[in-house]
């Protein structure tokens, strides 16, 4: 790994020739990581941001290894964005982690099971209004570098999850989505807009766990403009509500990652008919 030194976001070309690319825009495209190589690269990356930018708290392995890393990385599947002109260097400046249910079931279940009760997404009911032979996936760990916090790279990482949820027959995305800092408080009209506007019907109302609930409803409706705890949310909130994503009841702080986190619900159909009309799913762009 000639350029896989500690902290680097860097992948020798010739580990991503390997493996083909699922979209491609200019210089940078979007592929599945296939080498423990990609994944340390993509780790670096969430370490930089997560860590460095958002002020999250790093256990001592972590910090020694400026990645970050926990037991879920073996698991899951990582979407990477590679920008193949940065320095001469293929790096990966943005990632999502994947965790397929059947996956899931195979090890130690979901991640967001450590903050939500997911007991109403599991049983037959819901199964059953998903379809059979169809599964659910959690999305995590998303982030990209600052440079690119643009439409080029967020279309690609959705591309490429388009791609991925054809490919695996996924019925509905969930996982969870943060505001930045650990008082509720500061968050309390972007909490209560999403309580009383997005809120997760009663039949599938996976809740917050009883020790770490934290309501969002702190303001009453009509105290407050819409518009306004609209405008409060974060980017990535906004373009999952733009795709039809419902709010789970209660946020969860997350000291160690510095964020007041919110659950998401996503069905997929609105997503595969909006990328795979424009980008046809499951092909190649041409060079």
């Amino acid at each position: 790994m000639p350029y896989q030194t500690i902290g680097s976001t860097a992948v020798a070309a010739a580990t991503l020739a390997a493996a083909p690319y699922i979209h491609k825009a200019g210089q940078l495209d979007v592929r599945l990581a296939t080498s423990e190589e990609e994944i340390a690269a993509a780790q670096a990356l969430r370490y930089q941001i997560f860590y460095e930018e958002m002020g999250a708290t790093p256990t001592l392995p972590v910090r020694a290894a400026r990645r970050d890393i926990d037991d879920y990385d073996s698991i899951c599947d990582h979407l990477l964005v590679i920008d193949h002109g940065l320095d001469g260097k293929p790096h990966v400046v943005g990632t999502y982690r994947l965790l397929r249910q059947v996956v899931a079931q195979q090890h130690r279940g979901f991640y967001s099971s450590a903050e939500y009760d997911l007991s109403p997404l599991l049983g037959m009911t819901f199964q059953n209004r998903i379809g059979e032979g169809r599964q659910l996936l959690e999305l995590g760990r998303s982030c990209v570098a600052a440079a690119y916090r643009n439409n080029t790279t967020i279309n690609l990482l959705w591309r490429g999850i388009a791609s991925y949820l054809h490919t695996n027959r996924i019925g509905y995305m969930f996982g969870c989505a943060s505001l930045h800092g650990t008082d509720p408080a500061e968050h309390a009209l972007p909490l209560s807009y999403l309580h009383h506007h997005h809120l997760v019907p009663e039949d599938l109302r996976v809740r917050a766990l009883p020790n770490h609930y934290v309501p969002m409803d702190r303001l009453a409706p009509g105290s407050y403009d819409p518009k306004d705890g609209l405008r409060a949310l974060p980017p990535l909130i906004k373009g999952y509500l733009r795709l039809g994503c419902l709010i789970g009841d209660g946020a969860f702080v997350d000291h160690q990652f510095n964020t007041v986190d919110v659950f998401i619900l996503l069905p997929v159909e609105r997503i595969t008919r909006r990328y795979s009309e424009r980008y046809e799913v499951g092909a190649n762009d041409a060079e």
